[in-house]
C-alpha cells in the first residue's frame, strides 16, 4: 500500500495543521490591509517576520513527519537513498530562502 492510500505521517496532525494554516492566512490578509492602510514600515516588516516563522514551524512539522514516516519506511524497506535525496533537496530549498 502507497503513503497516498495509507494515509502520510502528518494526517494525524491535520487538524492542528488546517488551524494553523487558517492563521497564516489570516496573518496575511492583515498584512495587506496593513498595506491598504500605509501603516509604518517596521510594524508590516515585523509582521511578515512573524508570518515566516509561522510557515517555518509548520514545515518543519511536516519535514519531521516525512522523515519518520516516508523516510524511515525507505530505509527499512532498503531503498532509501531515493528519499533521502528528496529530503535533503527539500532541505536546501528550505535554508536557502
Amino acid at each position: 500500500m502507497s503513503d497516498s492510500e495509507q494515509g502520510y505521517r502528518y494526517s494525524s496532525e491535520k487538524p492542528a495543521l488546517l488551524s494553523r494554516m487558517k492563521k497564516i492566512e489570516g496573518q496575511a490578509k492583515g498584512i495587506q490591509r496593513m498595506f491598504e492602510e500605509d501603516r509604518y514600515c517596521i510594524d508590516i516588516v515585523q509582521q511578515l517576520s512573524a508570518l515566516c516563522a509561522a510557515t517555518d514551524e509548520i514545515s518543519l512539522l511536516v519535514l519531521q513527519k516525512h522523515i519518520e514516516g516516508c523516510v524511515a519506511g525507505a530505509i527499512r524497506a532498503e531503498h532509501g537513498e531515493e528519499q533521502i535525496k528528496e529530503l535533503m533537496g527539500a532541505i536546501r530549498k528550505a535554508i536557502k530562502r
